[in-house]
């Protein structure tokens, strides 16, 4: 069994609405222009993997809970998954709060992955190895044959080469801020849209 994971937030989930009501928030609180503040997030985006968060907290600002209800699939989410699923097993990693299954499932696309490992549940999260090496293990899969992919080098890429699985980075959302400094950071592919996955051979022959 080959098996490929994935993260969740920015890389299958389209999280833009709840980035807006979060940003929206700190910007009402400082009263200060939207534009100062979003160039704050930018910098924190090159080396937080919660840049909203840090930027708001930089400025002494207390976010509310995050708003799982604004959260939706990318368009292409459902297409790419089921299409992988034919190939591979699937699982997730992912820094998520309770009832992740719940939210995978009420997308539809909880039927594709065989093993999930949210932070909430694991009692980890990325970029701790422990909750690699936990999906992993339920997977009883080898590092060598795994790949995960997602749209962090901090959370998603540098951990899992460590651990020595493949790699995908979806350089998307806030993720194009992102640099790669050393070669502890370089994924094994670089893609734009989760729409390139089915086309990546992960696991060519020999």
């Amino acid at each position: 069994m080959k098996w490929i994971f994935f993260d969740l937030g920015a890389t299958l989930v389209d999280e833009t609405d709840v980035y807006t009501s979060r940003c929206d928030f700190a910007v009402r609180q400082l009263k200060m222009d939207h534009a100062e503040f979003m160039n704050k997030i930018y910098e924190y985006a090159k080396i937080s993997p919660t840049p909203i968060r840090s930027a708001a907290k930089a400025y002494g600002v207390t976010l509310p809970e995050w708003d799982n209800s604004l959260e939706k699939l990318y368009e292409s989410t459902h297409r790419v998954v089921a299409a992988l699923h034919g190939r591979y097993k699937l699982g997730i990693i992912a820094n998520q709060s309770l009832g992740t299954q719940e939210r995978i499932d009420n997308w539809g696309i909880g039927k594709y992955f065989d093993v999930v490992a949210s932070s909430a549940e694991a009692g980890c999260a990325k970029p701790d190895l422990r909750i690699f090496n936990l999906a992993l293990e339920k997977a009883g899969c080898d590092p060598s044959d795994a790949v995960m992919v997602g749209d962090r080098l901090d959370n998603d890429i540098i951990p899992a080469k460590k651990l020595g699985m493949k790699t995908v980075w979806v350089r998307q959302g806030f993720a194009i801020y992102q640099s790669i400094d050393d070669e502890s950071a370089r994924p094994d592919h670089i893609v734009y849209s989760i729409d390139e996955l089915p086309e990546l051979d992960f696991f060519p022959e020999g």
